[in-house]
């Protein structure tokens, strides 16, 4: 990484931030690359985050990521949100343009693809059944993923049931709402299970979910990060269900964002992964 009167900046913008990898992600793909720049975390304030987004063009910024609480809300700020992202309802990428304006984009869908390609292969959910543990942001841009992917149905499964069904209408009947006490049953040959909830996180409660139903040959996702074995994860892989933990779609979700404030498409290696592991 070299730094210079020309250096191109990048962040990404949560509260709180300090849990973030994304900065130790696009860091070391600058210095891989030898490009001019930096990538920096910033703790800002959702009373804060109109303002700050508006500031970008005129700070000198490439653009940004955004994570929670801001994907949403930051939507109202950019001046152009690109198709994907109005149908998911979330930009997590902000991208300045030359002439100065906002464009707000989704990259969720590329990075949790992605990170099936690069484990699984996408052919367990063309015509399969898949399910869904959440109804938050990140549930939404997973559903688009399975819906372009071709999934037969996307069973909803949350603790409010009526979030569950407020996402299922969004997309019409291939998504169908569960009871949360009827979790269990719904994994009931399903080909695909994927966690987007923060349960399971590190000082977070499990996500309390018997998988005695879940087919085995059922591919399991866990989008959290911390730990990188859930228990989620772990469970599936002691009775024998292939695994895809979170970090992989971390690091695939980058590469767009990357790609546009740098000029260069980086690459997801496992050199990048172990890095981003150590400094976890």
């Amino acid at each position: 990484m070299t730094l210079s009167g020309q250096t191109r900046v990048a962040a990404v913008l949560g509260w709180p931030i300090s849990h973030s990898l994304s900065p130790s992600m696009h860091n070391y793909w600058l210095k891989e690359n030898g490009i001019d720049g930096v990538y920096i975390p910033l703790a800002i304030n959702p009373n804060k985050i109109a303002n700050f987004i508006k500031l970008l063009p005129h700070i000198g910024f490439a653009g940004v990521n955004l994570t929670v609480p801001h994907k949403e809300t930051a939507m109202m700020f950019v001046d152009d949100v690109d198709s994907l992202a109005k149908r998911v309802g979330a930009i997590n990428t902000i991208v300045i343009t030359k002439d100065g304006s906002l464009e707000g984009r989704n990259t969720d869908v590329f990075g949790f693809k992605e990170a099936l390609n690069q484990n699984t292969g996408t052919d367990i959910i063309k015509d399969g059944i898949a399910v869904v543990i959440g109804a938050g942001g990140a549930s939404r841009a997973i559903v688009v993923a399975l819906l372009e992917l071709g999934a037969r149905e996307i069973r909803i499964i949350n603790r409010t049931l009526e979030k569950a069904e407020l996402l299922a209408a969004s997309w019409g009947p291939t998504l169908k709402p569960v009871l949360w006490q009827e979790r269990n049953e719904a994994l009931s040959g399903a080909s695909f299970l994927v966690n987007t909830t923060s349960l399971g996180m590190k000082n977070q409660p499990h996500l309390d979910l018997s998988l005695d139903a879940l087919p085995k040959t059922a591919v399991v996702n866990d989008i959290v990060y911390r730990p990188l074995l859930t228990p989620l994860l772990c469970a599936a892989k002691n009775r024998g269900n292939l695994v895809v933990d979170g970090l992989w779609m971390l690091l695939q979700q980058g590469r767009p964002g990357f790609a546009a404030w740098f000029g260069c498409d980086p690459v997801v290696s496992p050199k990048l992964r172990d890095y981003v592991l150590k400094m976890a």
